[in-house]
């Protein structure tokens, strides 16, 4: 019994204590990757989506989040920031899945400079 705990606590101190940032944000509307854009690169982009969806992505100090959006509940907006690998801010109501992964994958979308 005491092996198993000091083996959940050192995969515990692992997956908490070690980084796992990402280096860029993926943004999907709908399913489909839109825009991959550095990580480490502070930038503003506004969303739109085809339903007149809005959402305000804001990348600062090497972390992501949605400070605005039209939609009607804004549970986006009072997301924490995102800035490790796996992350994700969601908008339902638009459809719009923002992600932090390792990398820029083969997207045909060009990393944004």
């Amino acid at each position: 019994m005491a092996a198993v705990l000091a083996l959940a606590g050192v995969l515990c101190l692992f997956l908490y204590a070690v980084p796992h940032t990402g280096q860029y944000v993926q943004v999907e509307v709908d399913g489909t990757v839109v825009e991959v854009l550095p990580l480490d690169r502070d930038c503003e982009k506004i969303i739109t989506t085809a339903d007149g969806g809005e959402n305000r992505l804001v990348i600062h100090q090497g972390t992501a989040a949605i400070t605005e959006a039209n939609c009607p509940d804004k549970i986006c907006v009072g997301h924490a920031p995102i800035s490790r690998s796996g992350e994700s801010v969601i908008c339902l109501p638009h459809r719009l899945t923002v992600s932090v992964v390792k990398d820029g994958g083969d997207s045909e979308i060009d990393i944004a400079g």
